[in-house]
């Protein structure tokens, strides 16, 4: 039994390669259609409601009549052997009707999954014995939780309901309620007592958010119901305040729905925001008085971060010392704090965004922070660009792509956080080898837009520019004005933002190629630095 809601709708039932609409008025197997009569629908829709329990030709006589009829066992039997036929069935070697001799008919086929469950939150109720007769009644709850979860819960969330056994290890879904029943006849006597415990988890760590226990009366159906909405609003302020929990830190105004915190936190992480380098005093104001403060500790790596990326790549360089000391000290800021954001996933997304940066051999250590993190944020676009900058740097391209894809059809156009998944694209198809020309084209990088500042536009124009024709007249000049010294310390910035993290050397030489070719053109080799020559090598071409 799989069902789902935010329509309530359920799927059809699916045996290997045959398929029964949920009504059972036709069936499909291999493109071919099958109709059913009133009475073999009838009993059909008896059989698949009934799974491996025993139907007697009584039973199936009910389901079948009507007024003035006198159907008869034998009446049953023909129907069953004429819906064998059309299922294509065998008495002998039954797959989905077994023959119970002298007293009826059962249903064997046991439903296959059409593939991974996709859902907000999956619903999986768990009976002790199967043919209970208080299952039905505990279905019931399911189905009413299921009815009053989904839309408390906002539009757009799917909740599945699929029976314990059936549940697979690749289906998807953030949360999971498992609903146990049991009835002990022998503690509670004629009581009618019906036990029942729900547990809330987060998934796919199965970390228990909340455990509930439930009081049914079975000989009285209101409490069910009342049962039913007491579970339902504490699994649903449950899930609100672990997505508040999930969208908290960073200095997100706390204000907001955490749909917009995690909104506001995807721009945060994925570009050099302004905020984090105009931020410095009070962030180390706050360091000052609370070393242990991790979500100030991660805000203050973030600035030091933008103090080496929001430095104007034609000014001034920054010595490899300095840079150096700053690293050392967003390392030690963060690899500190980390026992501490274990339940903060937005501190754990800065973390990874952090450690990849400063390249110093944390990448799998950031894949594990930002890997989790995303499954606490999983309809969150926060966690997607460094997830792909990881991917780029382990030389799995195709899989960063993915990622930076998914963050451009989810994000806005226009906005910086789309045009920085554009540029982070553009890099990972570059380092992959495909040609200037063709990463460009599939990044639209020609139109950044007229907000993207003019070094940064021009940067990435040379990066993805043609190393064998002159470059734009406009973007010549530029070029040309800056001079030997300045035309270095832009590679510098290429290198440190964009390049050094790829661990294969020919595709650290891919990202930088274009842009060597054209400053040696201008200014001769010498006008590269030795450091960046050294990490690309040969590869990168004279």
């Amino acid at each position: 039994m799989i069902s789902f809601a935010d329509t309530g709708k359920a799927q059809d039932l699916r045996f290997g390669d045959l398929v029964i609409d949920e009504a059972c008025m036709f069936a499909h197997r291999n493109g071919q259609t099958i109709q059913f009569t009133r009475n073999e629908r009838a009993l059909l829709l008896a059989f698949t409601g009934n799974p491996r329990r025993l139907m007697s030709r009584n039973r199936l006589l009910d389901e079948i009549a009507q007024p003035g009829s006198d159907a008869s066992d034998r009446n049953i039997d023909f129907l069953v052997n004429r819906l064998r036929l059309k299922l294509g069935d065998n008495a002998k070697s039954p797959l989905y009707i077994a023959t119970q001799y002298g007293e009826g008919y059962v249903w064997i086929a046991t439903p296959s999954r059409p593939g991974p469950i996709d859902a907000f939150m999956i619903i999986a109720p768990s009976f002790e014995l199967e043919k209970h007769p208080l299952r039905q009644q505990g279905l019931s709850l399911v189905d009413r939780l299921r009815d009053r979860i989904a839309p408390a819960i906002g539009a757009g969330r799917k909740v599945a309901i699929t029976e314990r056994n059936l549940l697979a290890a690749y289906d998807k879904a953030r949360y999971l309620l498992q609903v146990s029943f049991h009835a002990d006849a022998g503690f509670h006597g004629d009581s009618g007592r019906l036990n029942c415990a729900a547990t809330l988890r987060e998934m796919p760590a199965k970390r228990i958010v909340k455990a509930f226990r439930l009081h049914l009366d079975t000989a009285d159906d209101l409490s069910f119901v009342n049962e039913a909405a007491r579970l339902s609003e504490g699994v649903v302020a449950a899930l609100q305040q672990a997505l508040n929990d999930a969208s908290d830190g960073l200095g997100v105004p706390t204000h907001e729905t955490p749909e917009a915190r995690l909104k506001s936190a995807s721009q945060l992480l994925s570009t050099s925001n302004p905020k984090w380098l105009a931020s410095g005093e009070r962030l180390a104001s706050s360091r000052e008085q609370d070393p242990f403060d991790a979500d100030a500790a991660i805000q203050w790596g973030l600035h030091l971060f933008a103090r080496l990326v929001l430095t104007n790549p034609f000014g001034d360089r920054i010595s490899l010392e300095e840079r150096d000391r700053t690293e050392s000290e967003i390392e030690g800021a963060v690899l500190e704090c980390l026992p501490e954001i274990e339940d903060k996933p937005l501190l754990m997304l800065g973390a990874a965004k952090l450690l990849y940066f400063i390249n110093r051999g944390h990448l799998d250590l950031a894949a594990e922070l930002a890997e989790r993190a995303l499954t606490r944020t999983q309809d969150s676009t926060a966690g997607l660009p460094i997830l792909g900058q990881l991917s780029c740097a382990r030389g799995r391209f195709d899989e960063a792509v993915a990622f930076f894809d998914r963050g451009i059809k989810a994000g806005e156009a226009g906005t910086e956080f789309h045009r920085h998944l554009r540029v982070l694209k553009c890099i990972a198809l570059l380092a992959a080898g495909h040609s200037p020309s063709s990463a460009a084209l599939a990044t639209d990088i020609p139109n950044l837009g007229s907000d993207c500042p003019p070094q940064i536009a021009l940067m990435i124009g040379w990066m993805a520019a043609q190393p064998d024709r002159k470059l734009p007249d406009a973007s010549e000049r530029a070029l040309a004005a800056l001079g030997p010294d300045y035309a270095a310390a832009a590679i510098e910035y290429l290198y440190f933002t964009s390049a050094r993290h790829v661990t294969s050397q020919e595709g650290r030489a891919n990202v930088m190629r274009n842009m060597i070719a054209h400053v040696s053109r201008l200014y001769g080799r010498q006008a590269i630095p030795d450091f960046v020559l050294r990490s690309i090598g040969s590869a990168a071409g004279a």
